[in-house]
């Protein structure tokens, strides 16, 4: 089965676009490292039913060293089978350094899906492109205001992002294994952006704590299986609330705007 097609059963079978983002960020009032372990299961297992998607963003887990990386591959090996897994880690290097983070990921980790900067350009890609059943998301439109910076300058006639969105369309012709997506930050996809994007998948961050707007994707006519992730919204302290709770708000609040 393709990426796309597990992803899409598990957003019908939901009725959930809603992907949990996992950011642990220890300190000594939660417990420290040693306590992350413990609070990692209890996010994935009150939240698995309402999740369309999982994405442990590498940031986080590299930031606690090597035990660290060992937490997150424990966390990997517990993760529900129906739920795809997508590896935030933005990687970007020449091909052949880029082939073995492919290793990594897709063959010692078997994550779903990761993240890549594709601004090194399509050869940079191309280890990740053979993997049957598994994604590559690249940067497209990114959440945050520096996306403005180069991601939306004009170059002639055509955004930057847009050339971005090539790539896409070229391993789509190439009929390579692995599906093909993009990052569409909530926050900054107007108008202008979204009706330049193409029907595929996209991973979209910035809804929660960095303010992005659900009605920015109504309307819109996608059928692709997009994913709109909450990371801090969720896992972020709030006695009142069950992460169960918080994470089918989430969902019901994602599907009324945008329906699966």
């Amino acid at each position: 089965m393709r990426y796309g097609e597990k992803l899409q059963k598990r957003i019908e079978e939901t009725g959930s676009r809603l992907c949990v983002g996992l950011d642990p960020r220890p300190n000594a009032e939660t417990g420290g490292i040693e306590a992350v372990p413990e609070l990692l299961k209890r996010v994935v297992g009150e939240t698995w039913e309402h999740a369309a998607a999982f994405k442990p963003n590498m940031a986080y887990f590299e930031a606690m060293g090597i035990r660290g990386l060992e937490i997150l591959e424990e966390l990997l090996g517990q993760m529900p089978k129906q739920v795809p897994v997508i590896l935030d880690a933005k990687r970007s290097d020449i091909g052949e350094t880029q082939k073995y983070y492919a290793k990594s990921y897709f063959e010692n980790w078997d994550v779903d899906a990761v993240t890549l900067n594709p601004f090194l350009g399509y050869d940079t890609l191309e280890p990740f492109l053979d993997w049957k059943g598994k994604a590559i998301y690249v940067l497209a439109v990114t959440s945050n205001p520096g996306s403005a910076d180069f991601q939306r300058q004009m170059v002639g006639d055509r955004y930057v992002f847009e050339l971005v969105q090539d790539i896409c369309t070229r391993a789509k012709n190439e009929g390579l294994a692995t599906d093909v997506g993009m990052v569409v930050g909530l926050t900054n996809a107007s108008n202008e952006v979204l009706d330049r994007i193409q029907d595929y998948p996209l991973l979209i961050p910035g809804l929660g704590a960095q303010g992005g707007d659900l009605d920015n994707m109504a309307g819109k006519g996608r059928t692709a299986p997009d994913t709109i992730n909450v990371s801090r919204g969720i896992t972020a302290k709030e006695m009142d609330k069950s992460f169960a709770q918080k994470a089918k708000e989430w969902a019901d609040k994602i599907a009324a705007a945008y329906p699966a």
